[in-house]
């Protein structure tokens, strides 16, 4: 469970959304606060990549999905795994998938 502002949001016991309407921009600067992580430009265009992704597709993209789709969009830079993992140094897809407030993707442990 999280408390933003006061709210309490209830997640699962990694830490994902249980109700995906309870996403908000707040609630991710405050998942990445808690990492120690500063959301910047290049993490919210991640963000609403994967969140865009969900949206059309119905699944919380995987590493290899992402790497494979996201460079097209947002620039070749982001299909590199290096540079993904520089953004969300706890996993592109999975630390992704949380802080977009979007479910863990399969495939991921």
């Amino acid at each position: 469970m999280l408390n933003i502002k006061g709210r309490q949001i209830d997640t699962d016991a990694e830490g994902y959304l249980a109700n995906l309407e309870d996403w908000s921009e707040e609630l991710a600067d405050q998942l990445a606060d808690n990492d120690h992580l500063t959301l910047t430009e290049e993490h919210w265009k991640v963000l609403r990549w994967i969140r865009d992704y969900y949206s059309e597709n119905g699944i919380a993209p995987n590493l290899r999905i992402m790497q494979k789709f996201i460079g097209d969009q947002l620039g070749k830079q982001y299909a590199d795994k290096k540079h993904l993992f520089e953004l969300f140094p706890y996993g592109p897809a999975k630390q992704g998938a949380r802080y977009a407030g979007m479910p863990k993707p399969t495939g991921c442990v």
